[in-house]
């Protein structure tokens, strides 16, 4: 079986993850329970800005350092969720792209698009405009680690200013996600992904958090 590599793509992983006040207690043990990783994922902190569709749970769309990424949702298996690259996009963006790939991605109404290119500033004005649509502000400061050869991280979330931690366990393996889920203390905790949270914290889907 070959090793997972933090920072590297396999094929498409698997992925626990829950969002919640606290996870003091699991992020102990996972911290105890991990192997030593490289030094650059110690911690990283990033600002992204995720866009959330009313529409639609299945494509996960995040802009990160003016590069658009849109993840879809493959399957559920065992109750860990496989996600899969669905486009990867720069600013400016072409109409085509946007026609083609970005809002038929969000499931919503195509606006009338009448330049060849939009910049960052457009692309997010059309969002807005869009009532089905939010343009989300999300801080991230994440702390790596690896568990049953599991990549596993805990991070402190600021959504829109709300702050939430995550912790999560992902790999091609779902076994050795079962293994860490049980043995970081997480047995029992709903998964959540970063759509879902962000859906809660937001107010367009009215459910709380894992332990609020």
């Amino acid at each position: 079986m070959a090793e997972l590599k933090i920072g590297e793509q396999s094929k498409p992983r698997f992925e626990f993850r829950s969002f919640g006040q606290c996870f003091r207690e699991q992020h102990k043990r996972m911290a105890r329970l991990s192997v030593p990783v490289p030094e650059k994922v110690w911690e990283r902190e990033s600002d992204e800005i995720y866009i959330i569709s009313a529409k639609n749970d299945i494509n996960n769309t995040k802009i990160r350092n003016g590069k658009m990424d849109i993840k879809t949702y493959v399957q559920t298996v065992d109750g860990l969720e496989q996600w899969n690259p669905l486009m990867k996009g720069e600013f400016p963006i072409a109409k085509e792209v946007l026609e083609k790939e970005v809002f038929p991605a969000f499931m919503v109404e195509m606006p009338a698009l009448d330049k060849d290119t939009y910049t960052y500033e457009e692309f997010i004005a059309m969002v807005k405009a869009c009532p089905d649509l939010a343009a989300v502000r999300v801080h991230k400061q994440r702390f790596g680690y690896m568990v049953n050869n599991t990549i596993c991280e805990v991070g402190n979330v600021l959504i829109n200013g709300a702050k939430v931690v995550t912790i999560n366990s992902e790999s091609t393996e779902i076994e050795d996600i079962k293994k860490t889920i049980a043995d970081c203390g997480l047995e029992g905790v709903e998964n959540i992904n970063y759509l879902q949270a962000i859906k809660r914290v937001i107010g367009m889907i009215d459910k709380p958090l894992a332990n609020e």
